[in-house]
């Protein structure tokens, strides 16, 4: 209790406790961000067989907990000392410790930002309801970020627990009352679906995946059904500015599949912060 009280009464060193645990908890999402497109690829091929009525193969155990992780190129596996968030990849000097094969940098901004972010958190919300909750908001989407940025996917695996998470927190006026956050789960799921159908009669292509549904579902559950206008704005607005980028200053073809659920996750984040004060700012002007 005494240490609670400590937390409620020193925001300073809740904020530094937040980022610790972040950091931690960074490391372990880059694990799931690696692994678990992987275990989808595994099931589906084993589906595959199944249907194909092919034998069963052996396959080795693949999770989140197993084989321990080690070097792609020379298979070393990573000791506990290797293993430490941030501080192994400065002392490794970003690369294995057996072959000297790089790490990617990737790493340790998955841990920093999830760090920081986590703080921010602390800092902005204070002990209490609100931070924790907006703690597995941040964790989830960082997770879908990066997931989406290197296959383009948006596992059920996360996006539908996250959409059932933010409705039993608005059981009780969590973030919104709970009218707010059903309504936001459909219409955001909706208002994409719609979206998706339209850009496929009218160009016979599929302009993004059903997961992206799903993810502005599960933020329309957190936040309530007001964010989301500001949500998709704000996330087609930077992935617009994103996908002229690529296209006339890297020289990609205007075909090139943008992964739309990192924005989408951008605009969720920014919602969950300021959200109520950008909509009351907007509002206000007429």
């Amino acid at each position: 209790m005494e240490f609670i009280n400590s937390l409620q009464a020193f925001p300073e060193l809740f904020t530094i406790i937040c980022v610790v645990i972040g950091i931690a908890v960074g490391s372990f999402l880059n694990v799931v961000i690696y692994r678990l497109p992987k275990m989808m690829e595994l099931a589906w091929r084993q589906q595959c067989a199944e249907l194909k009525g092919e034998p069963a193969k052996l396959l080795p155990v693949f999770n989140l907990v197993t084989p321990r992780s080690n070097c792609p190129q020379c298979g070393h596996k990573i000791t506990i000392l290797e293993n430490i968030p941030l501080i192994s990849y400065f002392f490794l000097k970003g690369s294995c410790s057996q072959c000297h094969e790089r790490i990617s940098i990737r790493y340790p901004i998955v841990e920093l930002l999830t760090g920081l972010m986590s703080g921010f958190a602390a800092w902005y919300y204070g002990y209490g309801f609100m931070c924790f909750v907006a703690l597995i908001f941040i964790w989830a989407l960082i997770a879908l970020t990066f997931i989406d940025f290197d296959t383009q996917l948006l596992p059920d695996a996360i996006t539908l627990p996250l959409l059932w998470i933010g409705l039993l927190i608005n059981l009780n006026n969590g973030i919104v009352d709970l009218q707010s956050a059903v309504i936001g789960a459909v219409a955001g799921y909706l208002v994409l679906w719609v979206v998706y159908w339209f850009f496929k009669l009218a160009t016979g292509k599929e302009g993004m995946g059903y997961g992206d549904f799903k993810l502005l579902a599960a933020i329309g559950a957190w936040l309530g059904w007001q964010t989301l206008p500001l949500v998709i704005l704000s996330s087609s607005f930077v992935g617009g500015l994103v996908g002229i980028f690529l296209i006339y200053f890297r020289n990609q073809h205007s075909g090139l599949a943008i992964p739309f659920g990192p924005y989408l996750a951008g605009g969720g984040l920014i919602a969950m912060f300021w959200g109520k004060q950008i909509n009351h700012a907007y509002l206000s002007l007429f």
